[in-house]
């Protein structure tokens, strides 16, 4: 059964679903696809440890402690989250992982050889909603052991109303026709922080402590506007290592704010 919380700050609405936002309405625009219409079966999820797909890997990635079975974007999203705290502007929850543990994928054996996977480190990951006054602010935050290599991207997914939305990054616009174009791969949007959906309404999708978008859509109805910190396409997938950062001893932090301009 599906647990959901809702937050609410003047005319802003965000509803989340068992740690997923899948909802985000500003005097009853609606920001997020919604689940059902074309384009994707989710509306947000996260990208941990790793980033990109690692079938030509043999669904192997390289660690210090060893190779981990990890499939395309990581184990992360295969668990579920706990609600640990809840306000009406704010709720935080969290994924707890022990190293060595084994997960199910849910991907085998349809779309994948790999039945379980699993990472030789512990870890802690927080997923934070704050709605503010004109903004909409996730957190995330990890910690574990010391030295853990990872990578860390956000997927939400956001409605398109109109006929022509475009994306902008500084004084560069993108067309979803562009987007589409690149397939599952994604476009990158490499070194910047700050990127804007312009449609019926215009949001401004802002992050700190990620470096890099890439954009991802199959369907004119809907687009991924995704922060990452290592694009994964980069490399080849049995060097995908080479995009990891690592854990210090303390916990590190990464926001994305979603503001409607």
């Amino acid at each position: 059964m599906s647990n959901i919380t809702t937050l609410k700050v003047g005319n802003q609405i965000v509803t989340i679903e068992d740690g997923e936002l899948i909802g985000y309405t500003v005097s009853g625009h609606e920001f997020m696809h919604q689940k059902g219409n074309p384009g994707w079966r989710s509306v947000d999820t996260e990208m941990f440890p790793i980033i990109g797909p690692t079938n030509e890997a043999g669904f192997k990635v390289s660690t210090p402690k060893g190779d981990a079975t990890q499939d395309q974007h990581g184990l992360l999203r295969e668990m579920k989250y706990t609600v640990t705290e809840s306000t009406a502007s704010e709720a935080v929850f969290a994924k707890k992982y022990s190293a060595n543990t084994e997960i199910l994928n849910s991907k085998y054996p349809a779309k994948s050889t790999a039945e379980k996977l699993s990472w030789p480190y512990d870890f802690e990951f927080n997923k934070t909603f704050e709605l503010k006054d004109k903004e909409l602010v996730i957190t995330f935050t990890i910690s574990g052991d010391e030295g853990m290599p990872f990578m860390l991207g956000y997927h939400p997914a956001f409605m398109l109303h109109s006929k022509n939305p475009i994306i902008s990054v500084g004084d560069k616009e993108i067309s979803i026709d562009e987007v589409m174009a690149v397939g599952s791969r994604a476009l990158q949007v490499p070194n910047t922080n700050v990127i804007s959906l312009s449609d019926e309404k215009k949001l401004q999708i802002s992050t700190e402590g990620f470096k890099h978008f890439m954009l991802w859509t199959e369907v004119p109805n809907m687009v991924c506007i995704e922060p990452i910190t290592f694009y994964p396409y980069a490399v080849k997938q049995k060097n995908l290592a080479d995009g990891f950062m690592h854990l210090t001893n303390k916990p590190s932090k990464f926001k994305v704010g979603l503001k409607p301009m």
